[in-house]
């Protein structure tokens, strides 16, 4: 086994990386993707890759992140909505062996995707990941939503009408390259973050900076895609994510909040279905986290998981001190709906206060 810096691999381990991910029977998640690693190594230092070797080939791989004090997480953990390792498979690998030639304490997951059997047994919470099918076409997936949300498809599309009447021509572009649409967006997703009371993401120039390095990247199965719907020349709604051949990776939605009542963030995401389908891409990934537009799109969900394996020892310590009471306050009140509401609505208050 070795360790590198994911500017370090070479093309023969990038490709026998691509090579078991093409393999896995679980879908081919971009954020699983040597590139989604490589762009993180470029803004987090602490960015590592174990690469475990069979004789002369390797058999496996484990993006993750080391911090100052020893403690692991998976490679962009806070943004990335897929996390674990690429096995061949039957592997036998021990996790603290795995650890421990990493040089960590512990790995902390919030996105481990189903299938991961050297870490599964370690999470604590299992969490639904929202998907839109779009395998057997746009057509498929419209019939579906008119069999289980006719009010909503029959309203979105009405309001389309209106919005194109209303505010200009609607005109969609799946994979726009306009640098200023993606500074639009990231304007927009600040002041949604801000307007709601949660953090902002942009504000932390790590997270500013992965973008603008996955908005260059093009590859087969990783590609940063800006997708903007626009009304005559103006901007509307867009969206930022990543796409592999076969699925869109749901990442940074945003909308104008002027048009509001016209819905174009449910407009911009039935188009980006509809453009993802024609482009052979069979599943978009909306992520883990419930929100009304996910339940009226969604066709089914998959499991994700949260939580941390640990190697005895102090380190064990820091990682349940550090992370631990507030992953459990969390749970506890995401499980109970009225509370979780009652929250919502207290960070919105909060940052109404701080805007005044």
């Amino acid at each position: 086994m070795r360790v590198a810096g994911p500017g370090e691999l070479g093309e023969g381990e990038r490709e026998r990386w691509r090579a078991l991910r093409a393999a896995s029977a679980t879908p081919r998640n971009p954020f699983m993707e040597p590139e989604f690693t490589e762009a993180v190594g470029r803004v987090r230092p602490g960015a590592r890759v174990a690469v475990v070797y069979e004789g002369p080939e390797p058999a496996g791989f484990l993006p993750y992140e080391r911090g100052r004090l020893g403690q692991g997480r998976a490679i962009g953990l806070g943004v990335s909505d897929a996390q674990g390792a690429i096995l061949r498979p039957g592997l036998d690998l021990r996790t603290g062996e795995l650890l421990k030639a990493c040089s960590v304490s512990s790995f902390v997951f919030d996105n481990l995707e189903a299938g991961q059997r050297l870490f599964v047994r370690y999470a604590a919470e299992e969490h639904a990941t929202y998907v839109i099918d779009v395998e057997k076409g746009y057509e498929t997936y419209e019939s579906v939503l008119r069999a289980q949300s006719p009010k909503f498809l029959r309203t979105t599309l009405a309001k389309e009408r209106r919005l194109g009447r209303q505010a200009g021509e609607l005109r969609f572009v799946f994979d726009e390259r306009d640098p200023g649409a993606l500074r639009t967006l990231m304007e927009w997703k600040s002041a949604q973050y801000r307007r709601t009371g949660r953090r902002d993401r942009f504000a932390q120039e790590w997270i500013t900076r992965l973008v603008g390095q996955l908005a260059r990247t093009r590859a087969s199965e990783c590609s940063g895609t800006l997708s903007v719907l626009y009304a005559g020349e103006r901007p509307v709604a867009a969206h930022f994510g990543l796409r592999s051949a076969s699925v869109l990776a749901c990442w940074f939605p945003a909308y104008d909040p002027e048009f509001a009542k016209f819905s174009p963030g449910l407009v911009l995401h039935l188009r980006m279905a509809e453009a993802a389908a024609a482009d052979g891409i069979g599943m978009l990934d909306l992520g883990r986290g419930a929100a009304e537009y996910k339940d009226a799109l969604k066709t089914g969900e998959l499991p994700v998981y949260e939580g941390a394996v640990t190697r005895p020892g102090a380190g064990a310590a820091l990682h349940w001190l550090s992370r631990e009471p507030a992953r459990r306050a969390h749970s506890f009140v995401r499980s109970r709906p009225r509370l979780a509401s009652l929250a919502a609505r207290t960070l919105k208050s909060a940052a109404r206060l701080r805007r005044a």
